[in-house]
């Protein structure tokens, strides 16, 4: 009898990222974080000589960026990266408010009162970590990240936590024109805090319009970086 021998991954030792997923996160990434511009070009050769990709795991890539709406066709000249219009980020504030809010009801009547008691409290801490320079800024995004998460548990919903994964990979480009704007930072971290206390208390009725509040808050401050930038003659 013969026998077969498999080869089987090391103990602790991480399976090799795909190439195409290896572009992916990398193309992704810089989208989310600006070092690819809304309108930036993104032609085959260059961008799999860059990432150090063939262009087969690339297209692959791509394909998975224009899913997410990141990265559109351009005729003729590739693909580029998705701008972000006046008009997109309120069309997308429409679908923020309808399911953050109602996903804050949800979370009032369901939620795990100890996960939201230790969110509470690293909220109230929330003011000090935005005096820490970088790396409470980092932190502070993470607490949101956070946030996010014990919504989507709370709610017990896979439908409106997927519609809610793909408004917020959109937001993370727009997150980014707050963070020149400590002022605004303490706030929405003090509207967060306001969100956590009334799902604590129960309250579905109160969350919905803490959200709603935050979010209007939010978009406003957007809206008026836009206007700030576009004034700028340096930007």
């Amino acid at each position: 009898m013969s026998v077969v021998y498999t080869e089987t991954p090391t103990a602790g030792v991480a399976p090799p990222v795909r190439a195409s997923e290896r572009a992916y996160r990398q193309l992704r990434g810089e989208i989310l974080d600006g070092l690819l511009a809304p309108g930036a070009g993104l032609l085959e050769v260059e961008q799999s000589a860059r990432i150090g990709v063939s262009r087969t795991p690339l297209r692959a890539a791509i394909a998975r960026l224009i899913s997410d709406g990141l990265v559109a066709g351009r005729p003729g000249r590739g693909f580029m990266v998705t701008e972000m219009s006046v008009d997109s980020i309120r069309e997308l504030y429409e679908v923020r408010r309808a399911l953050e809010e109602h996903a804050a009801r949800i979370a009032a009547e369901r939620r795990d009162p100890a996960v939201f008691e230790a969110l509470r409290a690293q909220f109230v801490q929330a003011p000090g970590l935005l005096e820490r320079g970088p790396a409470g800024l980092s932190r502070y995004y993470e607490l949101i990240t956070e946030f996010d998460d014990a919504l989507d548990a709370a709610v017990m919903n896979p439908f409106l936590v997927g519609a809610l994964a793909g408004v917020r990979t959109h937001l993370a480009r727009i997150r980014r024109l707050g963070r020149d704007n400590p002022g605004r930072l303490r706030a929405a971290a003090a509207e967060h805090l306001l969100i956590i206390e009334a799902i604590l208390a129960g309250d579905s009725s109160l969350a919905a319009h803490a959200t709603h509040v935050h979010l209007h808050q939010s978009l406003t401050n957007v809206l008026a970086a836009i206007q700030g930038h576009a004034a700028d003659p340096a930007g």
